[in-house]
């Protein structure tokens, strides 16, 4: 998974590589739990569980299921 990401230290990732995962929907930009998970480089399942604990610190229309749900994408 981090071997898509090229790093050569602890630094900022490149925006280029940040914007390559940003998809527009309906007029809204858009990232898939996947992709935050890529580049934080953790488990999707992970990345899921931490913010459905934390929902709270994001505002309601930050996170959306495609399954009609709230929640993570």
């Amino acid at each position: 998974m981090a071997d898509l990401i090229p790093k050569k230290d602890d630094s900022i990732l490149p925006t280029e590589i940040i914007e390559r995962r940003i998809y527009f929907v309906r007029g809204d930009k858009v990232m898939l739990h996947s992709d935050l998970a890529e580049l934080y480089e953790v488990e999707t399942f992970n990345l899921n569980k931490a913010v459905k604990r934390n929902l709270g610190r994001f505002p309601a229309t930050s996170c959306f299921s495609s399954r009609g749900r709230s929640g993570v994408v």
